[in-house]
């Protein structure tokens, strides 16, 4: 068993679990619970696994980690998890964290135990288009509960907070984006695999889902050639209607690279890559995003006020197919504007996406609620 220490412990809630291997939310909590233990913070970490068993712990980097085996898999297995993970943490004194409202009812049980809990309310999951109605409709209560039961709630954009200040007051809410590590440098060897020359493509990386404007992109990149490539990330099914339709609209030039977990070859592709395309319409700050500002690349955004507000008034914006074709046309044809504007995404990094800067605030919260 691990100590306790009820002045400065705390336990983050709502991941698959660390080290980070599934996304945004699971990479934020590694760097978060890495940056706390350096600075005296006891901190735990609820792991979900697949399969059956007993709740056991074990200890990562310092981190003590709690392991919660599930049997189901998907959404119905993770709200198993959050379940089995509340009641778990609802027995221990300390500080939580919860990444994510989408089963903010279990929260109710931490006010009945007297635990303070923080929560970071993530995006507005209930507008996603690709959500049945009653999915929107859990999201959308869940998203209600969790500004009653937290006590305090994160957001991660002023959008989000503003959104969350229709629910609760201003002083309830705390707004901090995510952070990125900066890339300086990356091997060109990889970019081999796919025939691709550096500084001579621009990138895509995201879920193939209507609301993040993959069609829309591929189809203006598509309308002539470009004497370029386009590089989409992400998994690609023929038998899936949307993502045929993606797949028909591109021309020779797009390349389509499967879905790409290793870290050090996103680097790489990040780093080497001309343009990022980020299409996605609903959200606070996304992640990717942030991490091709750290990478020091140009920006090509849809124009929603989420994605200016992070990417910042240097980057180009579109709203439809033909203001992306219009943006591709202009940007393909000038080199000087296009490193303009990957100075202009290490300067906004630095101002505002550092994890320093982010981690810090975080603690700086977290103090004020121990």
């Amino acid at each position: 068993m691990f100590a306790m220490n009820t002045k400065k412990n705390i336990r983050i809630m709502g991941i698959r679990g660390i080290p980070a291997a599934h996304g945004g939310f699971e990479t934020f909590a590694e760097y978060l619970a890495l940056y706390l233990l350096q600075r005296g913070w006891q901190v735990t970490v609820y792991c979900q696994e697949d399969g059956a068993g007993e709740t056991y712990e074990d200890e990562w980097e310092g981190i003590r980690r709690v392991h919660i085996p599930v049997t189901r898999q998907g959404p119905a297995g993770t709200i198993v998890f959050d379940w089995k993970s509340t009641a778990h943490a609802a027995r221990e004194p300390g500080l939580l964290l919860t990444l994510g409202y989408n089963t903010a009812a279990f929260c109710a049980w931490y006010r009945f135990k007297g635990l303070t809990n923080l929560i970071n309310m993530d995006g507005i999951e209930w507008r996603r288009s690709k959500w049945s109605r009653p999915i929107q409709a859990w999201f959308w209560i869940n998203e209600r509960l969790g500004c009653w039961f937290g006590h305090h709630l994160i957001a991660d954009n002023p959008g989000i907070a503003d959104h969350l200040a229709t629910r609760v007051t201003r002083s309830k809410i705390t707004m901090i984006p995510y952070g990125a590590e900066p890339i300086t440098a990356a091997d060109t060897e990889i970019l081999r695999r796919w025939e691709l020359q550096s500084g001579n493509f621009a990138t895509l990386i995201a879920r193939p889902e209507p609301e993040n404007s993959i069609l829309e992109a591929v189809s203006a990149f598509s309308r002539r050639p470009r004497n370029t490539k386009l590089l989409v990330l992400g998994n690609y099914d023929p038998n899936q209607e949307y993502h045929q339709r993606v797949l028909d609209a591109a021309s020779d030039e797009v390349v389509f690279a499967g879905a790409i977990y290793d870290k050090e070859i996103v680097k790489a592709l990040r780093f080497h890559s001309s343009l990022y395309v980020h299409g996605h319409q609903v959200g606070g700050t996304n992640p990717s995003l942030v991490e091709a500002l750290g990478a020091g690349n140009a920006v090509l955004a849809h124009g929603n006020h989420f994605n200016r507000w992070v990417a910042g008034p240097e980057a180009r914006y579109f709203m439809d197919e033909d203001q992306c074709a219009t943006c591709f046309d202009e940007l393909f044809a000038n080199a000087t504007e296009l490193a303009r504007m990957s100075q202009a995404s290490r300067e906004q990094y630095g101002e505002m996406f550092t994890w320093d800067k982010v981690l810090a605030e975080y603690e700086k919260l977290l103090d004020e609620w121990v």
